[in-house]
C-alpha cells in the first residue's frame, strides 16, 4: 500500500530508534555510568564463547562489556540463570571471576556524517589505515574528532515527521548529506540549530522531546523501515560486459559470486565495486586476507570517480574483519555493512554493498555453534544457516523513503566454496535467496580468460524484468540479442564435444561457422581486461556495439554458407581485428566499434565461392 511505513522486525529494548543517542561504547563509560552496570561475573570462557552467571533481567541481543578491558560481546542465548555471549574480540587473558558489564541495549552502530571515504572494523570502530589490517590488534585508532558546517532547513514551531529534512551538510565534495528525522521521531521542532559547523555528536534539533545529532544510532540486525517497496526494475550498470549483456542485476537486487580459489573472485568484486553505477559503495572484506583488503584500499584510493572528478573512495566505506581479526566480528560485520548502505538509501542513494566473503562468514557461525554444543547439520553449520542467508539478502531491495524518495540496496555476495564444491551448504542456499548468479569457472579461469564467468551455471532471474525498461530506454534489441548470444554459446557447448572427437574440420560447414562465431564472442565480447584503460570498464553504448557486431558477422557468415561459400573459406578471413576491438578503442567510443564491424562485413562480402 502505498505511503505505509513498513518496518519488518520486532520492537527492541532501546529508546526511540534513530533517537540522538550515541549507542553502547566498550571502552568510554565507567562501571556505574547511565546506562552500563556491574551485574555479572564470568563462568566460563571457549574463544569468544563466554558463559555469564548474575545478570538480573537479561535480553537476547543485548551488548555486553567483558572483563578489565571492557571488550564488546552480544548476549545470543539465556538458559535458566546463565547467559552465553558471543565476544567480538580477541579475549586472551579473560578469566573466571573478571566483571560483566550491561548496557541494555542492542548492538548498534552510529550512522551519520564521516563514514564515506573510511576504514571500518566489523563494529564500525575506525581503523588506523592499513596498518590495523595486517595485525590483529585488540584496540583500534581512535577517530580525530570532524566538524561538517550544517545549514538548517527548518525553523522552530514546524511539524516534522519521520524522513523530513531538517538540513544537511557537504559530507564530500561531491556527496551532499541530509540530515532527515530519524525512522519513529517526529513532532513539532523545538529549536534548531543555526548554520554552524557541527560535530557528528552535536544536536542540530529537537523534534518534540527527542534531541536530533548529526549522526544517530540503528541497531545493525534490524531492517531500517521505508514507506514502499517498488516493483519496477532498472539495471545496475557495473561495465562488465558479460554481467551487464548476458546476467544482468537490477538495482535493489542481489547477486552471488560462487567460485574456488583462484578463479578471480576478488579482481572481479573490486571491478564492480570500482565501475558500477550507484551512488555509494559499502564493501566488506569478511574474512580475507589482509594484505589483499589493503592492495583493494590503495587501488580504490587511487582512482579517480569518472561522475565528479574526484577521488573514488570519497563515495566508499570499507567495513574490513580479516582472516586475523577476531572471528566473531566477522559475523556481525556483514549487518554492519548492510546497516551503512541502508542509512545512505534512506538519504535517496542507491548503495552497493559487496561482501567478500559470506563463506568466511558462514565459518564463523559454524564456529561459534560448535562451541555453544549446537546440533550440527550440513557440514556441521547451524541449523540456521539458511535463515541466516536469507535474512541477510532479504534487505536488498528498491524502496521509496519516508522521505518520498526512490533508492536502493543491492547485495552482491561472494562464495567460496572449498575445492570448488558447488552443492556444499553455503553455496546451494545462496543460489536459492539470490536473484543473480555469477558463477566462476576454473577452467575458464586456467586459461586466462578473465572474468572467468561460467554461461553454463550462471542465472540471471532480473533479465525478464529487464527486458521492459530496456525496450523504453532506446534499446528495444536487447532481448533478443541476449537470447541469441545465450543460444550461440550453449550450441557451440554442444559442438565443441564433438568436435573434440572428430576434428572441427568433419564438422557440417555450418556448425562449423557456429565455432567460429562463439569464439569471436569470446574474444570480444566476453573477455575482458582489468588492467588496460580502454577495457577496464566498457560504457553501454560500446558493450551493445560489440554484441551487434558479433551477431552481424555471425549471420553474413551463415548467409556465405547458404549462398555456397565452404566453411575454409570463411575461416581463411582474418577477423581477429574486431577481437581486439574492445581493448582498442575507448571505453566509450561505440561508433568506433561499428566501423570496425562494417570492415569485417567488407572483407566477409569479398568471399567469393
Amino acid at each position: 500500500m502505498p505511503g505505509r511505513v513498513i518496518d519488518m522486525t520486532a520492537e527492541t529494548r532501546t529508546s526511540a530508534p534513530g533517537a540522538s543517542d550515541p549507542g553502547p561504547s566498550p571502552t568510554d563509560a565507567p562501571p556505574g555510568a547511565a546506562g552500563v552496570s556491574i551485574e555479572g561475573r564470568i563462568t566460563r570462557v571457549n574463544g569468544p564463547l563466554v558463559e555469564v552467571e548474575g545478570i538480573g533481567d537479561p535480553s537476547i541481543g543485548d551488548v555486553i562489556e567483558v572483563g578489565p578491558d571492557r571488550l564488546a560481546g552480544e548476549i545470543v542465548s539465556i538458559r535458566e540463570r546463565r547467559v552465553m555471549a558471543q565476544v567480538y574480540e580477541y579475549t586472551g587473558g579473560l578469566k573466571v571471576g573478571d566483571a560483566v558489564l550491561t548496557t541494555g541495549r542492542p548492538l548498534s552502530a552510529r550512522l551519520g556524517p564521516g563514514l564515506l571515504g573510511g576504514l571500518f572494523d566489523g563494529l564500525l570502530r575506525p581503523l588506523d589505515e592499513a596498518g590495523d589490517l595486517l595485525v590483529a590488534s585488540r584496540r583500534t585508532t581512535a577517530a580525530t574528532p570532524r566538524t561538517w558546517a550544517f545549514t538548517p532547513s527548518v525553523v522552530a514551531g514546524q511539524t516534522v515527521s519521520a524522513g523530513d529534512l531538517l538540513g544537511w551538510v557537504n559530507e564530500t565534495a561531491g556527496l551532499r548529506h541530509p540530515i532527515l528525522v530519524p525512522p519513529g521521531v517526529g513532532g513539532i521542532v523545538a529549536n534548531v540549530s543555526p548554520a554552524a559547523d557541527c560535530s557528528a555528536t552535536d544536536v542540530v534539533a529537537m523534534v518534540g522531546d527527542v534531541p536530533v545529532a548529526l549522526a544517530n544510532s540503528w541497531s545493525i540486525r534490524r531492517p531500517r523501515p521505508f514507506a514502499e517497496r517498488l516493483s519496477e526494475a532498472a539495471p545496475l550498470i557495473t561495465g562488465q560486459r558479460i554481467l551487464d549483456l548476458l546476467f544482468p542485476l537490477a538495482r535493489g537486487s542481489t547477486a552471488a559470486v560462487p567460485g574456488g580459489f583462484g578463479t578471480g573472485k576478488t579482481i572481479l568484486l573490486q571491478q564492480i565495486a570500482k565501475w558500477c553505477d550507484a551512488d555509494v559503495i559499502v564493501y566488506v572484506g569478511c574474512g580475507e586476507r589482509g594484505n589483499e583488503l589493503a592492495d583493494t584500499l590503495e587501488e580504490l584510493r587511487a582512482l579517480v570517480d569518472p561522475r565528479t572528478g574526484r577521488p573514488l573512495m570519497e563515495r566508499t566505506v570499507i567495513i574490513a574483519n580479516t582472516s586475523n581479526m577476531p572471528v566473531m566480528a566477522r559475523e556481525v560485520s556483514v549487518y554492519t555493512g548492510v546497516a551503512v548502505a541502508e542509512y545512505y538509501r534512506d538519504l535517496g542513494y542507491d548503495t552497493v554493498v559487496i561482501a567478500d566473503s559470506t563463506s568466511r562468514w558462514a565459518e564463523a557461525l559454524r564456529e561459534f555453534a560448535s562451541r555453544q554444543g549446537a546440533l550440527p547439520v550440513e557440514e556441521g553449520y547451524p541449523a540456521e544457516l539458511a535463515s541466516n542467508l536469507a535474512a541477510f539478502y532479504e534487505r536488498a531491495g528498491r524502496v521509496r523513503t519516508l522521505a518520498g524518495s526512490e533508492a536502493s540496496v543491492t547485495i552482491i555476495g561472494a562464495v567460496s566454496p572449498p575445492g570448488g564444491d558447488r552443492t556444499e551448504p553455503v553455496t546451494s542456499h545462496t543460489r536459492r535467496f539470490v536473484r543473480t548468479c555469477w558463477s566462476l569457472d576454473r577452467d575458464l579461469a586456467a586459461a586466462r580468460r578473465y572474468p572467468a564467468i561460467g554461461w553454463r551455471d550462471s542465472f540471471a532471474r532480473d533479465s525478464i524484468l529487464l527486458d521492459g525498461w530496456y525496450t523504453t530506454h532506446g534499446a528495444p534489441d536487447w532481448a533478443r540479442c541476449r537470447a541469441r548470444a545465450m543460444e550461440l554459446l550453449s550450441n557451440a557447448d554442444r559442438l565443441a564435444s564433438v568436435a573434440e572427437l572428430v576434428g572441427a574440420g568433419a564438422l557440417p560447414d555450418r556448425e562449423r561457422v557456429v565455432l567460429l562465431a562463439a569464439d569471436l564472442l569470446r574474444d570480444a565480447v566476453l573477455v575482458q581486461s582489468a588492467v588496460s584503460p580502454n577495457d577496464a570498464f566498457c560504457g553501454v553504448d560500446k558493450q551493445a556495439a560489440l554484441l551487434d557486431g558479433v551477431l552481424r558477422i555471425y549471420d553474413r557468415c551463415l548467409a556465405l554458407i547458404a549462398g555456397g561459400v565452404p566453411a575454409t573459406l570463411i575461416e581463411e578471413v582474418d577477423i581477429s581485428e574486431f577481437a581486439r576491438a574492445s581493448d582498442e578503442v575507448g571505453p566509450n567510443d561505440a561508433e568506433a566499434v561499428r566501423r570496425i564491424a562494417d570492415s569485417m562485413l567488407e572483407r566477409l562480402g569479398a568471399v567469393a565461392p
